[in-house]
C-alpha cells in the first residue's frame, strides 16, 4: 500500500463544501498507477479500513475526514468499508483490528455502485415523458448489485451540488454528496443500509453557493407536521379491492349513480386516524347511501389551516393521521363496502416554505420564472410554471401516481380558473398577455389536456373534476375535439356547476314572497345545462367564512328552514348533473365547519331536544340516495337533452316548479317543488304522455323527515286534460315547502 496523490486543492475544496458536481470521480475506487486508488470521506470517523478478498487495508488519514490509499491491484475487488468512531483506537495489530472503544460500521462503499437510473429513465425524464416519475426520483428501496440500501435521485437542475443527510449520519451530509446525471438535472446516491423508516433531506447547494435543507420534493411519506422532513417508504400493502378494481370502469361515470359526500378527514371525527376512519366511515356512508366520498386534499401541507389546499408533499398522504400503508386501507375498505374514492388534488399553486418547492436550488424550478407570472395574489403562494416541462411532468405523474398506487377512483381538481388565465385576480398592469396577446395561459391548458389524456389512458374508471368558475369554452370536451376558439377541449370528466349553486342558493336564501323576482335563478340553468357534463356541488367553500351552515341560509323559523333544506336537497337530487354535499349538511347542522370541530355530530343525540328535527334531515338524505339509485331516470341520462323536459318552469307567482326526468328506456320520473310556504290543493300539472298511472316515491314533507305529513297517499290517474303543453295531466296537493318525486304505478 501507498499513500495516493492528494486531492487537488479546488477539487477537495469544492467536495467538502458539498459544491462538487461529480464526487464519484474522487471517491471510491479507481485504477492509477501503481494500483488501485481508494478513497473515502467519513468525516468524525477515527480510522477507515478496507475489506476486500485476500487482505485487509487500513486507509491513510487525509484530513477533514479524507482518507486514503493505492491498493497494489491491477484490477478494482469487491470491497467493504470497515468504520470506526469514537474510540481511542490506540491497541491495534496493524490492519485496523483495533481494541479501543467505539462504534464500527461495516458497509459497503456508496462510491462503489454505478447509477441505480436507466438511460431510459433520464431521457425521459429530460423530455418531461416519464409517466411513472416516481419510481425513479424521490427515495427508494432496492437491491443494487446485490447490496440492499436506498436509492436518492432528486431533480435540482441549477444547484452546484446535492448531498444526502439524515437520521443515518446524524443529520451531517457531508460523508454522502450526490452526483449529477449530465444535463437531466437530476442528481443520485445510493446508500447501502438505509432502508425503509429512515428520516432524510436535501442539502442544497444553490447556485451563489449557499446552503439549505429541502424536505424531498417526491417523498413518499413525510413526518407528521410541524417536522418537515421526508420518509424513506416501502408499501406493504396487500390490497383487498380487486374486484371493485376491475368493475369499475365498466359503466360510464356520465351514466353512472354518483352523489358525493365531501369531507374533511382529519376533522370528520376528530382523533381519528387512517385505521379508524376505515372502520366507521365505510360503515356511515354505505348507510347514508352515497356512491361516493371526496377527501379534502389528503397530500402533505404544513398548514393544517389551509385544509390541505397549500400542499408541501404532492406525493405522501399527510402524516397527521398515519402512514400511507394506513391510507391505502383507508381506500380499501371504502371499496370493499361499494364506495369511490374522489379526492381533491391541487395542482394550482404551493406554498413558499423555505424547505420545501420554492427556489429550490436557489433558482425558480417549480415556479414560474417572471414573478409577476408566479405570485399568486389570493393566497400568497406560487403558481407551478407549466411551460417547464419537467414541472409538467411532476404534475401528470403524480396525477397518475394517486390513482395507481393508492387505487384513487377520482381527481377534483382545484381552482382550475386560476390556472387559465394570466390576468386572474391581477389588476390592469400585473400580468402580461400571452404570445398570441390574449388572456389565456396556453401552458395551463396544455398540462391539463395532458394530465387528462393520460389519466383516462392509463387509469381505467378514474374520473377527472374540474373546480372551474368561468364560461371557458370545452372543459369536459374531449382534448381531441375543437371549439368555436379553435382550442381542443381541456378534457375533465365533469365540471363543478357553480352558475347552477351560487344561482340557487341565492333563491332559497330569499324570504318567498320575494321569490317571485329570482325564479329565474331556479331555471336558467337548464339553458346551459348540457354545454358541459356537470355536478351540482353544495361544498365547503359554501358553509365557512361567514357563510353559514346550508340551514342558517334559509329564511323562516326553525320548521321552515328545515322545510327549506328539504325541499332544496329533493329539487338538488332529481336536478341533471351529479350530486356534492359536505358533511354536517346532511342532517342540518346550524353552525358553519370548523376544522378544528368538525361536524356537530351531538345535535343527533337523543339527549339533545332538537335531535329529530336533525335527524329527519339525515333521513331524508339516507331516502333520497337509495331511491335516487334505484331510479335510473335521475342519473342514466344527464348528459342528455332528451334525458329531461319541463312540465312547468314559469310558475313564477306560485314558487313551483315541474320538470321529467328519463331514464334509458324512457321512464320518467316527475319532480315537482313548491318553493312557497302554503298547500297548494287541486294544483294541476301537466305528465309525460304513456304512463296512466303514477305514485308518490319520494316526499320531504313526510313526517319521518320532520315535515308536516302533507302528501298525495293514492294511486294517481293521470286526465285525458291537455295542460303545460301535454296532452295529460294530473291534480295533486302540493306540500308546503317541499319537493314531491312522483314515478310509473307498478
Amino acid at each position: 500500500m501507498t499513500a495516493p496523490v492528494p486531492l487537488p486543492d479546488e477539487e477537495r475544496a469544492r467536495l467538502l463544501a458539498g459544491a462538487h458536481h461529480d464526487p464519484h470521480s474522487l471517491l471510491g475506487a479507481h485504477r492509477v498507477t501503481g494500483g488501485v486508488r481508494l478513497r473515502v470521506l467519513r468525516p468524525y470517523a477515527e480510522r477507515v479500513t478496507v475489506d476486500y478478498d485476500g487482505g485487509r487495508v487500513r486507509l491513510v488519514p487525509e484530513g477533514d475526514g479524507l482518507f486514503a490509499a493505492v491498493l497494489p491491484l491491477r484490477e478494482i475487488p469487491d470491497y467493504r468499508l470497515r468504520i470506526r468512531y469514537g474510540g481511542s483506537g490506540e491497541t491495534d495489530d496493524g490492519e485496523g483490528n483495533g481494541a479501543g472503544e467505539g462504534t464500527e460500521v461495516v458497509t459497503a462503499d456508496p462510491y462503489s455502485f454505478l447509477p441505480a437510473l436507466g438511460d431510459l429513465d433520464l431521457y425521459l425524464i429530460s423530455e418531461g415523458r416519464h409517466e411513472e416519475l416516481w419510481r425513479v426520483l424521490g427515495a427508494r428501496v432496492m437491491t443494487h448489485r446485490g447490496v440492499t440500501g436506498t436509492r436518492f435521485a432528486v431533480w435540482a437542475p441549477n444547484a452546484r451540488g446535492v448531498r444526502v443527510t439524515g437520521d443515518f449520519c446524524v443529520w451531517d451530509g457531508t460523508a454522502f454528496p450526490m452526483r449529477s446525471l449530465g444535463s437531466s438535472g437530476v442528481w443520485e446516491l445510493f446508500l447501502p443500509g438505509v432502508g425503509a423508516g429512515a428520516h432524510y433531506k436535501f442539502d442544497v447547494c444553490g447556485a451563489d453557493g449557499s446552503h439549505i435543507l429541502r424536505a424531498d420534493p417526491m417523498a413518499r411519506r413525510t413526518e407528521c407536521p410541524p417536522a418537515t422532513a421526508s420518509i424513506v417508504e416501502e408499501s406493504e400493502y396487500e390490497w383487498g379491492d380487486a374486484r371493485w378494481m376491475a368493475e369499475r370502469g365498466r359503466r360510464p361515470s356520465h351514466a353512472a349513480p354518483m352523489s358525493v359526500y365531501e369531507l374533511h378527514p382529519a376533522s370528520w371525527r376528530p382523533g381519528l386516524g387512517y385505521r379508524e376512519l376505515a372502520e366507521q366511515l365505510p360503515v356511515y356512508v354505505k348507510e347514508m347511501g352515497f356512491t361516493h366520498v371526496e377527501l379534502m386534499p389528503p397530500a402533505e401541507h404544513p398548514f393544517g389551516g389551509s385544509w390541505g389546499y397549500q400542499v408541501t408533499g404532492y406525493w405522501a398522504p399527510t402524516a397527521r393521521l398515519g402512514t400511507p400503508d394506513e391510507f391505502r386501507a383507508l381506500v380499501d375498505a371504502l371499496h370493499r363496502a361499494g364506495i369511490g374514492v374522489i379526492i381533491d388534488w391541487v395542482p394550482a399553486h404551493f406554498p413558499k416554505d423555505e424547505w420545501a418547492l420554492a427556489r429550490f436550488d436557489g433558482t425558480p424550478c417549480y415556479e414560474h420564472p417572471d414573478p409577476t407570472r408566479a405570485e399568486h395574489p389570493d393566497w400568497g403562494t406560487l403558481e407551478f410554471d407549466y411551460g417547464r416541462h419537467e414541472v409538467r411532468n411532476f404534475l401528470v405523474a403524480n396525477a397518475v401516481y394517486w390513482c395507481e398506487e393508492f387505487h384513487i377512483d377520482g381527481l377534483r381538481v382545484d381552482a382550475v380558473a386560476s390556472m387559465l388565465y394570466l390576468d386572474y385576480s391581477r389588476e390592469e398592469g400585473q400580468w402580461s398577455p400571452n404570445e398570441f396577446g390574449g388572456r389565456d395561459n396556453p401552458d395551463a391548458v396544455r398540462f391539463l389536456q395532458e394530465m387528462n389524456s393520460t389519466v383516462y389512458r392509463r387509469c381505467p374508471g378514474v374520473v377527472t373534476i374540474a373546480e372551474e368558475s368561468t364560461a371557458w369554452d370545452g372543459v369536459t370536451r374531449a382534448t381531441h375535439e375543437t371549439g368555436p376558439t379553435g382550442i381542443g377541449g381541456l378534457g375533465f370528466g365533469f365540471k363543478w356547476n357553480m352558475g347552477w349553486m351560487h344561482d340557487s342558493l341565492v333563491y332559497i336564501s330569499k324570504d318567498p314572497v320575494h321569490r317571485v323576482h329570482h325564479h329565474g335563478e331556479l331555471t336558467f340553468s337548464m339553458v346551459y345545462a348540457y354545454s358541459e357534463n356537470y355536478v351540482l356541488p353544495i361544498s365547503h367553500d359554501e358553509v365557512v367564512h361567514g357563510k353559514g351552515a346550508l340551514v342558517s341560509k334559509m329564511p323562516g323559523d326553525w320548521w321552515q328552514r328545515r322545510a327549506n333544506h328539504r325541499a332544496y336537497l329533493g329539487y338538488m337530487w332529481a336536478h341533471p348533473g351529479k350530486q356534492l354535499l359536505f358533511m354536517g349538511q346532511e342532517f342540518a347542522q346550524g353552525a358553519e365547519w370548523s376544522e378544528e370541530e368538525g361536524p356537530q355530530w351531538w345535535v343527533l343525540d337523543p339527549g339533545w331536544p332538537a335531535a329529530p328535527d336533525h335527524r329527519g334531515v339525515q333521513h331524508l338524505v339516507r331516502d333520497l340516495n337509495h331511491v335516487y339509485r334505484d331510479h335510473p331516470a335521475l342519473w342514466e341520462r344527464d348528459t342528455e337533452p332528451a334525458g329531461f323536459s319541463w312540465m312547468e318552469a314559469n310558475a313564477a307567482e306560485d314558487n313551483v316548479l315541474v320538470f321529467a326526468r328519463y331514464a334509458a328506456d324512457g321512464t320518467p320520473l316527475l319532480a315537482v317543488c313548491n318553493f312557497s310556504p302554503v298547500v297548494r290543493f287541486d294544483y294541476r300539472v301537466g305528465v309525460p304522455d304513456d304512463v296512466e298511472r303514477w305514485e308518490e316515491i319520494l316526499n320531504t314533507d313526510d313526517e319521518r323527515y320532520g315535515g308536516g305529513g302533507i302528501d298525495n297517499p293514492d294511486v294517481l290517474k293521470a286526465e285525458d286534460t291537455p295542460w303545460h303543453g301535454r296532452a295529460n295531466s294530473l291534480v295533486l296537493t302540493l306540500p308546503p315547502l317541499a319537493t314531491v318525486w312522483l314515478g310509473p304505478a307498478a
